[in-house]
């Protein structure tokens, strides 16, 4: 018994790994891969494949894991912060780049429907493309990755309304405006199952689920909320991706999502492959040639036109120019549901079979730049800010209410903080505590509108530029703390900062150990990964667990911390700074400020000629904080109080035991 479905899977994913393979040698994109792939297997090339149609059911079932796994790793909350992106940010990128199309496609000679109706087309971007590329390079959750996000959600839930204006522009409406109040009750109607979903049911039931501890009832019961979900939007009228993406929210709102994706991930690698090869069988080839001038032209065009309105939209949500650019440089590409929009088009008549050519030649090169241009989207935007930005660039305030000076004051020794999340709030925090100077560099304008109303020392501006660090004035700075979610911004940060200052003393926050030496290498004194602090953090709890006694696991972790960022450290290659030389002759010396809580006579109120500090902790003081007072004459007459500070240079070791003498009350 032969099965058509399985011959033609066979043939695209054994073509797709010679592919794919002769592609990761030459260092090109995989997405470029699969596209190439379908266009050799597919009836305007080789003519491998049978039946399309099976591929194309194979593909949507990729886009829907895909936008699974992108809805669990998302969350209602997320999306709550993000609504102004997707409502303003949506609807200036969706309808603006639609305007300038139809305009452009009418000074073509293209009657005013079959115009409009292309602008429609191209105005969507390709949401399995963006995210999947955003997400292996770790840009989702940062801040263009959020607007990328928000405007795509955006696209996804206004394919429906253009679809059901496709009548209209062909003059065979019919009672268009009820079946838009009816999808809007729709809409409304999907937004409450997802609420409910989320807080009462699936919790409850994934929580029995996995009380039997059954893996294979686990995955069943994920997929079949999926599947259901995306199901019931279809049913709707709505799109399957914006349903899968509302069974992902669902499920994140769980205990249970991190499980779920990695149940999950591997399906989705699959079956995604699947729609990026069905994409490259529509490309005629011969057209392409014949017509590639024009095709050429269309194409910058449509990545011109679309890039400026994506970065006009991240503009006018006060976003950085530079983070606006990227913005642009994610969104300039055709997407896949403009593939099932014009199958609507074609059936109304506003899609000639050869403008339905030049539509799928131009969407196909655009998606396959796209890989490229995100790739290299960061020294893109950041060359083409500077280039726009120049010397004359102004530093933009969000101004409020509050009578709140636009220039900070003219501070030294401070802390300069970039980014405004969790560690950026703490690290403000415990400056406020220790009375220490500080000033925040923050890229969203909602922050900073809100955080000065409250009396923060917050600018808002893109730490990327020199000028802007400078005006915070960071070569005054003692410490540069950069606490942001992206990589790469943050490696350009770095460089920024060290082109004004050397002295300063720069602390990144990362994600991942492996991206510490590259921190380093640019420029950074020291980086805290998160999932080697995560890791520390795990195993104190279960050393506390088992009643070891609390000095010996802070002694532990200590010593922990030392080793493994001196030999993360060391990854870089060494620094031949005099200041890295010195702090390489000197690693086995830490110096050290300590506050007194003892009254131990043998150590305070009396000479430190008769306190013999040296001889019984082999320790050195250099300088004590008494009040407000520094004493840096220390000599063989000096006293030590209870409640002073004093600064200490000794070996690791004896400092720790030293300071812990000092805590014994």
């Amino acid at each position: 018994m032969q099965i058509p479905i399985l011959e033609d899977v066979v043939i695209i994913l054994g073509l797709a790994v010679v592919v794919i393979l002769l592609f990761q040698k030459l260092k090109l994109p995989s997405i470029l891969g699969f596209l190439i792939t379908g266009v050799i297997a597919g009836p305007h090339g080789l003519s491998l494949i049978g039946d399309i149609h099976n591929i194309e059911i194979l593909a949507e079932i990729g886009v829907i894991l895909l936008l699974f796994i992108i809805g669990m790793e998302f969350s209602l909350r997320q999306l709550a912060i993000i609504k102004r992106t997707i409502l303003v940010g949506g609807t200036i990128q969706v309808f603006g780049s639609i305007i300038l199309i139809a305009a452009l496609m009418w000074l073509l000679n293209n009657n005013l429907g079959e115009s409009i109706f292309l602008g429609f087309l191209i105005a969507l971007s390709s949401t399995a493309i963006v995210l999947k590329l955003l997400q292996d390079k770790g840009e989702i959750n940062s801040p263009h990755g959020k607007v990328v996000l928000g405007i795509l959600i955006f696209q996804d839930i206004v394919v429906v309304p253009l679809m059901l204006l496709t009548p209209l522009l062909s003059g065979e409406a019919d009672n268009i405006w009820m079946e838009l109040l009816l999808m809007l009750v729709k809409g409304l109607l999907v937004i409450a199952v997802v609420l409910i979903g989320a807080r009462y049911i699936v919790p409850k039931l994934l929580y029995q689920v996995a009380q039997t501890r059954s893996k294979e009832l686990f995955i069943l019961s994920i997929v079949a909320i999926c599947f259901m979900v995306t199901w019931l939007t279809s049913s709707l009228g709505l799109s399957l991706a914006l349903g899968a993406f509302m069974a992902g929210l669902i499920i994140s709102e769980s205990e249970y999502s991190y499980q779920a994706t990695s149940n999950i991930l591997p399906f989705r690698e699959i079956f995604t492959s699947f729609f990026f090869v069905s994409i490259g069988m529509l490309l005629d080839i011969t057209f392409l040639i014949q017509h590639f001038p024009f095709i050429l032209i269309f194409t910058v065009a449509t990545f011109l036109i679309k890039a400026l309105v994506a970065t006009l939209a991240a503009r006018v949500l006060q976003y950085p120019l530079r983070s606006a650019i990227l913005v642009g440089i994610s969104l300039f590409q055709v997407g896949e549901f403009a593939f099932i929009l014009s199958n609507t088009g074609i059936t109304y008549k506003l899609l000639t079979p050869e403008t339905y050519q030049y539509f799928l030649s131009v969407s196909l090169l655009t998606m396959a730049i796209t890989p490229f241009a995100l790739q290299h989207s960061q020294r893109i935007a950041s060359m083409v800010s500077l280039r726009l930005s120049g010397k004359h660039e102004k530093i933009l305030f969000e101004t409020s209410d509050t009578n709140i000076p636009e220039q900070l004051p003219d501070l030294e020794d401070h802390i300069v903080i970039i980014g405004f999340g969790i560690n950026g709030r703490n690290v403000a925090k415990a400056a406020r505590f220790a009375h220490i100077p500080y000033t925040i560099l923050e890229m969203n304008a909602v922050t900073v509108k809100h955080e000065r109303q409250r009396g923060e020392p917050i600018l808002f501006g893109d730490a990327v530029h020199t000028m802007i660090l400078s005006h915070i004035n960071v070569h005054k700075a003692r410490v540069v703390v950069i606490a942001i979610s992206d990589p790469d911004a943050t490696k350009r940060i770095i460089a920024a900062v060290r082109q004004i200052s050397e002295k300063v003393h720069i602390i990144v926050r990362t994600r991942f150990v492996n991206e510490m030496a590259e921190n380093y290498r640019i420029g950074a004194d020291e980086v805290i990964p998160e999932e080697f602090e995560t890791s520390i953090e795990i195993f104190t709890r279960v050393l506390v667990k088992y009643l070891m006694p609390r000095d010996e696991i802070e002694h532990f972790t200590q010593q922990i911390r030392a080793d493994n960022y001196d030999m993360l450290r060391s990854l870089h290659g060494g620094d031949s700074s005099t200041v890295q030389n010195l702090r390489e002759d000197l690693q086995d010396i830490e110096v050290a400020s300590l506050r007194i809580y003892t009254d131990d006579k043998s150590i305070i109120e009396v000479p430190l000629s008769e306190a013999h500090l040296r001889t019984r902790f082999n320790i050195t003081i250099v300088a004590i904080k008494r009040k407000s007072e520094t004493i840096l004459d220390i000599n063989a007459h000096t006293k030590l109080k209870q409640a002073d500070v004093v600064y200490v240079v000794g070996k690791p070791e004896d400092v720790y035991r030293f300071g812990n003498m000092l805590k014994e009350g």
